[in-house]
């Protein structure tokens, strides 16, 4: 899937316009911008903030409004019920959380967001945090945090590992 959106967007953004595109896409996030840069020779060095940066570009704006779509599709639209349900649902578990596990919940979100696959990573940490209600200030530094370990395991798994395997 990768490789397809990197030839559609070669013929017409440079490779870091690409990282950064793909950086900001859910699911893929950082995971496919610095596979991407890997796969178009981009160093690591200048892949690497450039990924992170497109992966948090949207954190605060869903961490602060979510909610409020939510609450507004609640009301007002075709998914009323299922909105309504979401909403309740997470702030009734984040209630239970704050109350029975309050030290654990910034290291659940941290682990979450640095596992490097499909539906993790700083969107879904970003939703968790949202419906959870947990405090924003707080939930941002977390997820960069997650976000910069992901990184890492990602250029071992992208720049490295590849590197390993051709010399071997």
């Amino acid at each position: 899937m990768v490789q397809t959106v990197i030839s559609f967007l070669e013929n017409h953004l440079s490779p870091e316009a690409i990282v950064f595109i793909i950086s900001v896409l859910p699911v893929l996030e950082l995971r496919g911008g610095l596979v991407a840069a890997s796969l178009m020779h981009v160093p690591w060095y200048t892949a690497t903030p450039i990924a992170i940066l497109g992966t948090m570009l949207p954190v605060p704006f869903i961490i602060f409004f979510i909610e409020k779509i939510l609450d507004f599709l609640s009301l007002h639209g075709p998914i009323k019920k299922l909105s309504q349900k979401i909403v309740e649902k997470g702030r009734s578990g984040g209630e239970k959380l704050k109350k029975n596990h309050p030290n654990s919940l910034n290291l659940g979100l941290l682990i979450f967001v640095a596992i490097p696959l499909p539906g993790f990573g700083a969107w879904t940490g970003a939703l968790i945090a949202a419906l959870l209600g947990l405090n924003p200030k707080k939930s941002l530094p977390v997820i960069f945090l997650g976000v910069v370990i992901s990184a890492i395991i990602m250029l071992v798994l992208a720049y490295l590992l590849p590197d390993l395997v051709h010399h071997v």
